[in-house]
């Protein structure tokens, strides 16, 4: 069995934990207080830095699920930021839902996993 490994670690959560050839990562947010696509911009260049760390990129994302605070107005911005990133061909499996998040300051956040 493969050691289980746990990068950015705090009291309450690990950023990055890798177990058996997958990388789970955490929920990633934004800057609060951004828009949706500066928000889901900087999630995906944070996605981005933790797979490499991993030892892996976004063309090996298995899933990922997305909330946003608003379904309904920022699925669309969400949504444009999200496919001018994933490389054709790759879609992971993916669901996107509406939940209020940590402080009314997020509007997306982002979980993925994905093969090493």
């Amino acid at each position: 069995m493969s050691d289980i490994t746990r990068h950015h670690t705090n009291a309450r959560m690990s950023q990055l934990v890798t177990h058996n050839g997958i990388a789970y990562l955490a929920g990633q947010v934004g800057t609060p207080g951004a828009t949706v696509a500066e928000q889901t911009a900087a999630i995906l260049a944070q996605i981005d830095a933790l797979l490499a760390e991993a030892g892996t990129d976004k063309t090996k994302i298995l899933t990922a699920q997305i909330w946003l605070s608003d379904i309904a107005t920022q699925f669309a911005d969400m949504n444009a930021v999200w496919d001018a990133w994933v490389p054709e061909g790759h879609g992971p499996a993916r669901w996107t839902g509406e939940a209020k998040l940590a402080t009314p300051d997020y509007n997306v956040e982002i979980i993925v996993t994905a093969a090493i």
